[in-house]
């Protein structure tokens, strides 16, 4: 009796400040990874299934903001944990091309790193709802604050509770990213996002195809 062999999916994520344009090159790249006969399916953070989507309004609404940093990480945390149990989990195991509009470096980024949660706890939260799920590409869009907030702007109407923090703040998160990246080079690949969509979306490419060969 013949077994047929399901090759093991692939999950990329997306990273980076405010006006990056992550939404953006999420979309061109599961677009490409089709039309190069893989079956990519997108998703986002927080949210990404029905439940964690609830909890996204929460977040960015602001109502959690008062209670600190920890509460919000512990949110992020539920919430991952939901959408990998319930999304990235099957769909990985179906073969599947999972591409993320963030993932948990935002939480490493924006609760951890720039929020004051400890790293510690920002690793046994991990421990706790990645069950095993980690990145197996990460692609960080790096843009200067003042761009990208000028770009978020043009595009949207009002701020959200992460978008509308100071620009010292923003700077400070951009330094974040750029350290994860740089401490998991294996991992994560920066890319300019001041450039043309058209060639942000050519240097995303360049960058799963060199790491993964879709």
């Amino acid at each position: 009796m013949r077994h047929e062999t399901v090759e093991t999916g692939r999950l990329i994520t997306f990273e980076g400040g405010e006006g990056a344009g992550k939404s953006t090159q999420v979309s061109i790249l599961v677009e490409r990874l089709r039309n190069a006969g893989r079956h990519a399916i997108v998703t986002r953070e927080p949210g990404g299934s029905p439940a964690a989507e609830d909890i996204r309004e929460t977040l960015l609404s602001g109502k959690v903001k008062q209670f600190g940093p920890f509460a919000e990480a512990l949110l992020f945390s539920i919430a991952r944990a939901d959408h990998i149990d319930t999304v990235i989990s099957d769909a990985l195991a179906r073969g599947q091309w999972v591409v993320c509009d963030r993932f948990l470096d935002s939480t490493r980024a924006y609760q951890g790193a720039t929020g004051g949660v400890p790293a510690p706890v920002i690793s046994a939260l991990e421990r706790l709802t990645l069950h095993g799920v980690m990145p197996n590409l990460t692609i960080v869009l790096d843009i200067p604050v003042e761009e990208g907030l000028a770009r978020m702007t043009r595009r949207r109407g009002a701020p959200d509770r992460f978008e509308s923090q100071d620009v010292a703040q923003h700077k400070r998160i951009r330094k974040a990213f750029l350290t994860i990246a740089e401490e998991e080079p294996g991992r994560c690949v920066v890319i300019d996002a001041r450039k043309p969509e058209a060639l942000v979306a050519e240097d995303v490419w360049e960058a799963v195809v060199e790491r993964l060969s879709p």
